[in-house]
């Protein structure tokens, strides 16, 4: 063998070395983004299940708080469906989008169907507290009166608890569109200057009116956060935002607008859109762009 020979299977040899070496680094880069990716979706599913769980245990202590039959039959259903759905959930692995989107609308059912059994039992107690109110001029009543004040007392208190839950903004409608220079719409991610995100928080009688913080986190498909330079409070941790917005809630249906300037080049793919107010996830949405 000459030496012409060797040395061109020398460089051969060390392209091949580094080859597998540049392969070895992409594969490490992407099994970490992908862990990332992961670890977000079981976070989200972990907070599906502990709400399915607090909204399953709140329908037997509203069982308790209500001498109404037909209302008790109607929670008990309703309970029975919401373990059946936190069943499901728990069956389900993180990484199933679809499942995760499905359980993810059954749960703001729930949320919804919970609120308005809230509404109605908090009606009805008091309807029961000013009847007694009336009756304590009846000096013949007097003690009866008081023992059951007390117990609306405690009554009440256990459903402003819940009506604390059941006020949970929801954020629906949640879109993310490229913009050009001029503003508009651009399907594709290369040639577009901002993203905007939009969203709708849906009406709720329950919810205190008042100013909000909404903070939108947007992940890449490589499991990075678009920065926004700053982060809030979220689950006993510090997680970084891409937008935020203080906005002024009445508790009607209230439109969102928001928009990050693109000052980096952006890879196509799978986007996670997630909205936060109120140290509580309100909604998430995937999007896909062509580069």
């Amino acid at each position: 063998m000459n030496k012409k020979t060797i040395g061109l299977l020398t460089a051969v040899i060390a392209l091949l070395i580094a080859g597998i070496v540049y392969l070895g680094y992409s594969l490490n880069q992407e099994k970490q983004a992908n862990q990332d990716m992961m670890e977000l979706a079981a976070l989200e599913k972990t907070d599906m299940e502990n709400e399915y769980q607090q909204f399953a245990d709140q329908y037997s202590e509203m069982k308790t708080r209500i001498n109404n039959d037909s209302i008790v039959a109607q929670l008990t259903k309703e309970q029975e469906r919401t373990q059946q759905l936190l069943e499901e959930l728990r069956k389900t692995k993180a990484d199933d989008a679809a499942e995760i989107t499905r359980l993810k609308k059954e749960l703001a059912t729930v949320r919804a169907v919970l609120r308005s059994y809230v509404l109605q039992i908090d009606s009805l107690n008091r309807l029961n507290e000013k009847l007694m109110t009336e009756n304590d001029r009846v000096r013949s009543e007097l003690e009866q009166s008081n023992q059951h004040n007390q117990e609306l007392a405690s009554s009440n208190m256990s459903l402003s608890q819940k009506v604390a839950i059941a006020s949970q903004l929801n954020a629906t409608n949640i879109a993310m569109t490229p913009l050009t220079k001029k503003g508009k719409n651009h399907k594709k991610l290369k040639g577009a200057k901002t993203l905007s995100v939009t969203f709708v928080i849906s009406r709720n009688v329950t919810a205190a009116n008042g100013t909000r913080d909404v903070y939108v986190r947007v992940t890449t498909p490589q499991g990075e956060v678009l920065n926004g330079g700053g982060t809030f409070a979220y689950e006993n941790r510090q997680l970084a935002y891409s937008m935020k917005k203080t906005i002024e809630y009445t508790g009607e249906e209230t439109a969102v607008s928001l928009v990050w300037p693109i000052t980096e080049t952006l890879t196509g793919g799978s986007y996670n859109v997630s909205v936060f107010a109120d140290d509580n996830m309100i909604g998430s949405k995937n999007f896909t762009f062509e580069k």
